[in-house]
């Protein structure tokens, strides 16, 4: 095993001369599936509900979210999308139609939640608006006719529908994606197929031409590192977008299992021994590799640079809670899920010039959560704060940056670079730098110097905890959260002791 030293320090360069692409505030975005308990109590109480909230919707998690500066939020799926029916969801509450939840539980779906519901969700966390279509069971005038009732200014009768169930202006919809996992659950098609399907459906989607909404073309994914470009070369190399056929972005997706693609028996959210802690990270890594590929096959398809990457849905996958339902999907959150976050972030930040969106998988109660509920009472992750302590990253312009002398920490067959790190100037003027120490057991030193400006210190948040599987519990909200820390210059550069498993934000003085 190998680890860092103040005798070896790893050297971290900062040009702030050197300025690359904008850091989309969307990359920090969210995803609220109908799933388990995450839109249904751990989200959505209803207006009559005893719990305070805010036209039906928990002002505690509200609250919590908006601190986050939520920028996107995907909605109503994920695989659940695919067996959507708009309609069910409009109109009085109590005459919606119950329908089974077929994917997730086998449990009833009250369709509480509808699309004048969600609009309101995203509007009280000054979002944007996400929505994915029902390629799976719905058809392309079921698409249409939605697209209409939610954008139309004009006197039609959906637009006239939507006015009845009060809302008189359009909703503001910024990005609508059309399929969903039509590799896998969404379908099983192949690219030809699918994009067959997406030509003629793109076609089809009517929206005011004043109001721009990005198109999302269902893409490819990285389960057992099969086919990881696959979809992303057949899609931009046979559709060629024009005033009535739109394709904005491609979609990818990815979940991090610390036992590889293994679905059965994927490992504990706690309680798990050093071997899953490096085999987590070591697997979450290979974003990078799936954006090199990608991206590299956008560079060159698309070169002016008119389709965006969406990883539109990424995180941790653990088996479920002892004593939950297996398909709610709920999980722990501990400080091993806070350094999957932050790693990925740093990754993100990497390939900004295309990476223009991401939505962890999920919101609330269900995989890597940013808050677990139960009743009345509310608790955040160690994934929040990681959320939280990356906020000026949002808008921010990323900075030449160089890490050389990285040691690795490595344990059986996995090996992972210690540190992460990137760097950029937030939409304050300040200069913020992140740094990630992947090993559990050793403190890394890293040397900073920053190029183009005068340093004295660095002043900003930290988090860790002494177990690798530390968490929040009801009756110990507080067991991990972030904590001050700063450092001082000597000289212009940074002597940053990094202590092992831990996360820091820091802005540079």
């Amino acid at each position: 095993m190998n680890s860092s030293s103040s005798e070896n320090p790893i050297r971290l360069l900062v040009d702030a001369n050197i300025s690359g692409p904008i850091i989309n505030k969307n990359v920090y975005g969210q995803f609220a599936e109908h799933l388990g308990r995450l839109l249904y109590d751990g989200m959505w109480v209803g207006p009559e509900s005893p719990i305070p909230n805010t036209r039906g919707w928990r002002n505690d998690v509200l609250a919590a979210l908006q601190e986050l500066r939520v920028p996107v939020v995907r909605w109503p799926g994920g695989v659940f999308a695919d067996e959507y029916r708009w309609r069910d969801g409009i109109g009085p509450r109590e005459e919606r139609p119950v329908r089974v939840n077929t994917l997730w539980g086998g449990v009833e779906e009250s369709n509480a939640v509808g699309t004048h519901e969600y609009f309101d969700l995203v509007e009280l966390l000054g979002a944007e608006a996400y929505v994915n279509c029902n390629m799976g069971t719905g058809s392309p005038r079921e698409m249409t006719e939605w697209l209409e009732y939610m954008t139309s200014p004009s006197n039609s009768d959906l637009a006239q529908m939507r006015r009845k169930n009060g809302r008189d202006e359009p909703y503001r919809l910024h990005h609508f994606g059309i399929g969903n996992e039509t590799w896998g659950a969404g379908g099983f098609m192949s690219p030809q197929y699918y994009c067959d399907r997406y030509k003629h459906w793109s076609t089809m989607a009517r929206v005011p031409w004043d109001v721009p909404t990005n198109f999302v073309a269902s893409g490819g994914h990285g389960e057992g590192d099969k086919d990881v470009t696959r979809w992303t070369e057949y899609l931009t190399t046979h559709i060629e977008p024009n005033f009535l056929l739109k394709c904005d972005a491609v979609s990818f997706h990815f979940y991090t299992h610390p036992k590889g693609s293994v679905w059965e028996g994927k490992g504990s959210a706690t309680g798990f021994p050093e071997t899953e802690w490096i085999s987590t990270l070591q697997a979450t890594l290979k974003m990078d590799d799936y954006l090199a590929a990608n991206t590299a096959i956008l560079k060159r398809n698309d070169p002016d640079n008119h389709v965006a990457f969406y990883v539109d849905e990424w995180g941790t996958w653990y088996d479920v809670e002892e004593g939950t339902n297996p398909g709610f999907l709920q999980q722990q959150n501990s400080l091993r899920d806070a350094l999957v976050a932050a790693l990925n972030f740093n990754i993100f930040h990497k390939y900004a010039e295309r990476v223009q969106m991401t939505n962890i998988a999920q919101m609330v109660n269900v995989l890597q959560a940013m808050i677990l509920t139960e009743g009345d009472r509310m608790l955040l992750t160690p994934t929040y704060h990681a959320f939280n302590m990356y906020v000026p990253f949002h808008g921010a312009t990323t900075l030449a940056l160089e890490l050389s002398d990285v040691p690795r920490f490595e344990l059986g067959e996995c090996s992972i670079p210690t540190v992460s790190a990137t760097a950029a100037r937030g939409l304050d003027g300040k200069i913020y730098l992140a740094l990630v120490n992947s090993d559990p057991g050793q403190a890394a030193t890293v040397s900073a110097a920053m190029s183009g400006i005068d340093v004295t210190g660095v002043t900003g948040q930290m988090l860790t905890a002494d177990a690798m599987d530390a968490h929040n519990t009801f009756d110990a909200p507080d067991t991990i959260a972030p904590r001050p820390w700063s450092a001082s210059a000597e000289s212009g550069v940074l002597q940053l002791e990094i202590p092992a498993k831990s996360v820091i934000v820091v802005h540079v003085h």
